[in-house]
């Protein structure tokens, strides 16, 4: 049983974050997709994404975009919560 892998091609840059009701960070993109950053040793190492200035320092920073790959819709934010449009 061979797992399936998927190549990203579309990267974006992060242009802000915001925090969901669980209060883990999520990258808001240039592309209009929305991306969870977290930091989940030791499957995910990303120390920055803990605090408001290192969200900060990785403003503009590229993430790999499958929604983009996979022609998704945008998200927005609207009254406090995430939505799609």
């Amino acid at each position: 049983n061979k797992r399936a892998t998927y190549k990203y091609q579309m990267k974006n840059p992060t242009k802000n974050y915001h925090k969901d009701p669980e209060d883990d960070g999520i990258a808001e993109r240039e592309c209009g997709h929305f991306q969870h950053v977290r930091h989940d040793p030791p499957w995910t190492s990303r120390p920055w994404a803990e605090s408001n200035t290192g969200r900060d320092s990785k403003l503009g920073l590229e993430l790999n975009c499958r929604k983009c790959d996979q022609g998704a819709l945008r998200h927005t934010i609207r009254k406090g919560h995430a939505g799609w449009i």
